[in-house]
């Protein structure tokens, strides 16, 4: 026998201890919970954007073409002159414990924390996020140094998308296929028409109105995607629609008010419509003065709510003849929606714990 496969054919002798010794123990630790949100830079400065822009651009669920075409454009043009101009924006949103995306999805991961400590459930939650810092792996780590043999992801996306969800769970899926001793999985796929979901948004428009009074509409403003990637088969579209459908219903008489546009459109091709900014110009132009926007499919404020919104939309709808403009916060670490996160999550976690009063 070759001296190369030795090692794998010859019979040793068995140490029974040693055997003992290196077996995983099997304890009924705590249940995991990892919540997983976007990513943001470390740091507002051109170099930290690059090398954020560099890992999600380059994310073959983000940017649908041959990836060796798209990195001589990403590598060659986009990053060369992309990082210095988002800088600036960045900055004037950042916060002093960091990018809103991370300070308030950390604020979620808190309070989801204590609800369920309050409650005495044995369960531990860590954030990750796809791109960035905390990594999806640190988390996990996190969570399997506390001894959870049990996940459940919760991508921070209540309507599905392949390039949001999905990329997320691929991820997740990617570390445990490095481990040996894997945990076992959960995900959750969505949560658009999930009730704590709707009536949290319906109370924080309802809250601004009392605070405010009711503007002539109200436009819910979700991510855009290509056109084309819902043609091949993304729900995303379908999932928007049907969570507006659901606040309108909530909102009982003034679920008239609510409209639907797409932003944040990137590159040439046709996508999701109508685009936001348009539809707001158009609005003015016809005569409406007075429009709140809020931004569902976002958990947490960020880049594209606080400064694509609540200054280019603002400054676009305002020039063209609109005159008072009202831009409605994420949810971020608002109670109530922390109080039916929790609530969500527990649910999913069934079979896992033993019911619960949260």
């Amino acid at each position: 026998m070759s001296s190369l496969f030795a090692p794998y054919f010859q019979s040793e002798p068995v140490d029974p201890q040693a055997l003992d010794a290196a077996r995983p123990q099997r304890l009924p630790g705590p249940v995991g919970v990892l919540l997983v949100n976007l990513g943001t830079p470390d740091h507002a400065t051109a170099a930290s954007i690059r090398r954020y822009l560099s890992e999600f651009l380059s994310d073959s669920r983000v940017i649908e073409i041959p990836q060796w075409l798209w990195q001589i454009i990403l590598q060659g043009f986009i990053l060369t002159r992309r990082p210095r101009k988002l800088a600036p924006r960045y900055q004037e949103i950042w916060m002093d414990e960091g990018s809103p995306l991370l300070v308030y999805s950390r604020a979620q991961a808190r309070g989801v924390q204590q609800a369920l400590d309050e409650a005495g459930m044995a369960v531990r939650v860590e954030l990750g996020m796809r791109y960035g810092n905390p990594s999806i792996a640190s988390a996990m780590d996190a969570l399997r140094a506390q001894g959870c043999e049990r996940i459940l992801t919760v991508p921070m996306y209540p309507q599905y998308a392949a390039s949001t969800t999905a990329t997320a769970v691929d991820q997740v899926a990617a570390v445990a296929a490095r481990l040996r001793n894997q945990p076992e999985l959960r995900f959750i796929k969505r949560f658009h028409t999930d009730q704590a979901y709707i009536q949290a948004l319906a109370g924080q428009v309802q809250a601004h109105w009392q605070t405010h009074g009711r503007p002539q509409k109200l436009l819910l403003s979700f991510h855009g995607l290509p056109r084309r990637v819902v043609l091949l088969g993304d729900p995303y579209y379908r999932d928007c629609m049907e969570t507006a459908a659901h606040l309108r219903q909530a909102l009982g008489a003034d679920g008239g008010l609510v409209e639907v546009a797409f932003q944040s459109r990137f590159g040439a091709e046709k996508w999701l419509e109508p685009y936001t900014l348009p539809t707001l110009q158009a609005w003015a132009s016809q005569g409406i003065t007075r429009v709140d926007v809020m931004c569902p499919g976002f958990l947490a404020d960020c880049l594209e709510t606080l400064e694509e919104i609540q200054q280019q939309c603002r400054d676009a709808f305002m020039q063209a003849g609109g005159e008072r403009f009202e831009y409605l916060p994420c949810l971020n670490d608002d109670p109530a929606w922390i109080s039916g996160f929790t609530r969500l999550i527990v649910r999913n976690l069934g079979g896992w714990l033993e019911p619960s009063s949260v």
